[in-house]
């Protein structure tokens, strides 16, 4: 099954240009956020809604090339803008 979060509720960023292909997020991410292009290549943005804010992507990143908020998206957006649970995790 795979979890439907708001979309564009996640402070998930992706910088490509700092990317150099380690693939660290791809190992860590539980929900498949990243995906790997030819080898020795940055990873791309697969799925960004997709993204539960844990930070481990973001913490094994080398070279800064993620930046995520850790866990306030879904969360925030439940709880600042008036959204019910059934739409959100």
């Amino acid at each position: 099954m795979k979890l439907a979060y708001l979309r564009q509720a996640n402070t998930l960023e992706f910088f490509p240009e700092r990317c150099v292909g380690c693939g660290s997020c791809l190992e860590v991410c539980p929900h498949g956020v990243f995906a790997p292009t030819a080898a020795g290549r940055p990873v791309t943005l697969q799925d960004r809604d997709a993204c539960m804010e844990c930070g481990a992507c973001r913490h094994n990143c080398p070279t800064g090339a993620i930046a995520v908020e850790i866990g306030v998206g879904c969360a925030q957006a439940l709880l600042g803008g008036g959204k019910s649970a059934d739409t959100c995790c």
